[in-house]
């Protein structure tokens, strides 16, 4: 393990102990200013960071070394007297969140599951958020009012389950999850879950903020404990300060090419360094948000002055004030340890453009024109700025500053130009400030504050469906199809203010920091750097009218859902483990390659039923290509022999037929959105296990919670032997225990009617259950598991 100093606030040590074991304030004593409520909406449910500095002794003392950040973060909120060894990568943590978050494509599901277990009331402060099922289109003026159309029965459902369960609805045009949570929730030392993978935004405010499916987030709305295996720290020094071009999101591009979609699964990413403190708490939170590209449990950044600006700046004056109380002890020990550090000189660190099809692949402005050629991306035909990642105050003060430059020269964009404010709050703060108006003079289509293209909901009716293109955005996440449902959309991932400058050419390989344009009266035209504020000059606009507290009758409230909809549905329990193997199941599809939460379940226009799992489960892995035919959607029905079935289709026939079905998978199976449809799904259709050569960390938990096996190959060479006509037998399942292997017999010939013996082989796989998930898969599914604790019964699921 590498081992670095904490280089925030001076430390002062009690005399005679080890440079970690340092008491900076009296545990015991309290005063007013370190209390404070947990938001403006909620007064009644306080942040105490004395008891936050009562209990990091203890956490030391258990241990036995100096702790990270995010350690301190964590296992601060561990259910008291608890505190125990932690062994990164081992230990199982029962934790307490603070909060819980919803965006509505996922909080439809989640408040689903929550009637189901026949809770009354949500244990700790919930939030539902519309901001995903706005379709962007046509701007927000007419966007909108058709969203209010076509999902008024989804979000009058979700606004009366709030009012019923007592949790607060952020209402269409709000904005966008992420971004109201830092401007109202967020706070330094603090954990919470969101439904919504890239929760970790809070990050960027010193929070532990983890992203999860709906059934890890309704344990949590039930007051159970939230488990998850004590990440691993990797730790990214920041030194130097940013200048010229270069913006917080080039740290992020930086830091997911290094690291790859893959190499922070189980792990925690903590920056710190003394480059850390000149970061905009916004900027830090672009970084945090994109980290989930990387498959970390969260990213966080250790306390700093500009924390307390922006908490000032967004009307949360008693929490600037409280946590100066434990200022001192948000960032790492000094010696603390980190599995793996990556040190990254913010001076030297130039603008980089990750993509296209996977937001790993970074290249350096520089070389990006060399790539772009090499690899003969085609021009660019639009671009996007805004989202939960980028459509800060400071993000989009510095756009502005290069817009007018072009447009003071006479440059006009040679490309559609579409920008998605981040919140209502945001969107009038930079109305107020005059930088909504460089924009129109852009003549930009402004959308709906929502997440629009980034997820998914665009109705882009420029380009025909199969017609190569590339666009360039300032979101965080470029899969095949992801923006705009057309795979030959090559999507590039970098700095509003790089996307702004690019736009004034088609010139896909266009280098604005060296390279000029000419103006249409023939002049040669130079980019001069960005310029902007982190904050606006006052505090940021109030806009409570997009929010809606719950209300003191509760018991009054009718959760609205029409027994005809073909939106919502209620859920049925599914059925518990009978008690025998899983014998003969036929491979519902072999996938190959990259399989992310978008192949396993579309967005797009399939969010529209993703609270009915029956209508949405028609989509089931039809984005996963098969390894046999390399094609998506097509399989061969293993009972009739027939090719060329779509996978729902097969899997549907397969349960009619009374088989349970696998499926074989690559490495990093289900990596991307925490949607847990990708779970449901499956396990509605009959799937018994999913047999991958790694998992996602989100996806995993997921199939957990849904009674559905997660397997892993102790032997990856397995993945080739196995064909899609093989028939799999999961064996020994009444032993199933933790950290104990299991049985597979692959079966690739069926015995012969004369009594000949059929061809098999058997090997191992892995899974990660752990006694209290074993018990999820005997009893159906986490749901069934805590109804019968509550003693709701199953009736409680109909």
């Amino acid at each position: 393990m590498k081992t670095l100093r904490c280089r925030g606030t001076p430390l002062l040590r009690a005399r005679g102990l080890a440079s970690w074991q340092f008491t900076r304030r009296l545990a015991t004593v309290r005063d007013q200013n370190g209390v404070a409520p947990l938001s403006r909406f909620e007064p009644g449910h306080q942040v105490d960071y004395g008891r936050f500095l009562e209990k990091l002794p203890l956490l030391r003392k258990a241990l036995g070394r100096p702790l990270t950040y995010a350690e301190k973060a964590f296992l601060s909120h561990q259910e008291d007297g608890q505190y125990a060894k932690v062994t990164r990568g081992v230990t199982q943590l029962q934790l307490k969140p603070r909060r819980v978050a919803c965006q509505d494509a996922t909080a439809q599901m989640a408040l689903i599951q929550f009637m189901s277990a026949g809770l009354d009331a949500s244990a700790v402060p919930t939030t539902v958020h519309c901001d995903h099922l706005i379709v962007g289109r046509d701007g927000q003026e007419a966007d909108l009012p058709g969203a209010l159309d076509a999902h008024g029965e989804v979000y009058e459902f979700m606004a009366s389950a709030c009012q019923r369960y007592d949790m607060g609805f952020w209402k269409p045009d709000s904005g966008i999850i992420h971004q109201i949570v830092l401007e109202n929730y967020a706070y330094p030392g603090g954990l919470m879950v969101g439904t919504d993978s890239h929760t970790p935004n809070a990050g960027g405010m010193g929070m532990a903020a983890i992203g999860v499916g709906g059934a890890d987030a309704v344990d949590v709305m039930a007051g159970l404990p939230f488990e998850i295996v004590a990440p691993n720290v990797i730790g990214v020094k920041l030194t130097g300060k940013l200048s010229g071009w270069s913006s917080a999101k080039d740290v992020i591009n930086k830091v997911a090419g290094i690291l790859g979609v893959k190499g922070g699964t189980g792990s925690i990413i903590e920056y710190f360094g003394p480059g850390a403190a000149t970061l905009s708490a916004t900027g830090m939170s672009s970084i945090t948000n994109m980290g989930a590209e990387t498959g970390a449990t969260t990213s966080i950044f250790p306390y700093s002055a500009n924390m307390a600006r922006y908490l000032e700046s967004t009307h949360r004056h008693e929490m600037a004030r409280a946590v100066q109380f434990a200022a001192h002890e948000l960032c790492a020990d000094p010696g603390a340890e980190y599995d793996r550090v990556i040190e990254i000189d913010l001076s030297t660190l130039e603008p980089l453009i990750n993509g296209p099809f996977t937001p790993d692949l970074s290249t350096p402005i520089s070389q990006f024109r060399g790539k772009a050629e090499e690899k003969s991306w085609p021009s660019l035909t639009a671009g996007l700025i805004g989202s939960c990642t980028n459509s800060s105050f400071e993000d989009l003060s510095r756009a502005a500053s290069l817009a007018e430059q072009a447009l003071d020269a006479g440059l006009t964009p040679k490309m559609p130009l579409l920008l998605s404010p981040g919140s209502e709050q945001t969107r009038q703060t930079l109305q107020k400030a005059g930088i909504m108006d460089v924009f129109d003079k852009l003549n930009s289509k402004v959308l709906a504050n929502a997440c629009g293209p980034c997820c998914g909901s665009w109705d882009r009716t420029d380009m025909a469906k199969g017609t190569p293109n590339s666009v360039i955005t300032s979101y965080n996440r470029n899969f095949t199809g992801r923006l705009d449902a057309n795979p030959a959309t090559h999507v590039f991932v970098t700095s509003p203010e790089m996307v702004i400058a690019k736009v004034f050419s088609t010139d896909l390989g266009f280098n604005p920091v060296t390279e000029p344009l000419t103006t249409d009266s023939g002049k040669e035209f130079r980019f001069q750097p960005p310029s902007g504020h982190a904050l606006p000059p006052g505090n940021y606009e109030l806009t409570d009218h997009v929010y809606t507290a719950p209300t003191s009758d509760r018991q009054s409230v009718t959760v609205k859902i029409s027994p005809t909809s073909e939106r919502l549905q209620r859920l049925a329990p599914f059925a518990p483990w009978d008690g025998e193997d899983f014998i003969d199941c036929p491979v519902l599809i072999k996938a190959v390659g990259k399989c992310t939460t978008d192949y396993i379940t579309p967005a797009g226009p399939w969010l529209r039923y993703r609270g009915h799992l029956e209508n949405i489960s028609n989509n089931t892995l039809i984005g996963a290509i098969n390894a046999e035919n390399g094609k998506a959607n097509s399989v061969r029905n293993q009972i009739t022999g027939e090719e060329g079935w779509g996978v729902p289709d097969a899997a549907r026939d397969y349960q009619r037929r009374g088989f349970r079905w696998v499926v074989v998978a690559d490495h990093n199976y289900g990596e991307g959105s925490s949607r847990e449809h990708a779970a449901l799904q499956p396990r509605y259709l009959g799937g018994a296990a999913i047999i991958a050569k790694s998992f996602a960390r989100i996806h995993e938990a997921n199939l957990k919670k849904q009674g559905m096996l997660a397997l892993t190959f102790v032997d990856e060479a397995d993945y080739d032997k196995i064909r899609s006509e093989d028939r799999i037998s999961i064996l020994g399942l009444a032993d199933l225990a933790p950290g104990k292997n299991i049985r597979l017999r692959v079966s690739s010939s069926p015995p012969g009617e004369d009594g000949t013996e059929g061809v098999s082989w058997e090997t191992e796989v892995k899974h990660t259950l752990t006694s209290e998930q074993i018990e999820f898969f005997r009893a159906g599914s986490a749901l069934n598991l805590m109804a019968s604790r509550l003693g709701s019964g199953a009736d409680a699921h109909l």
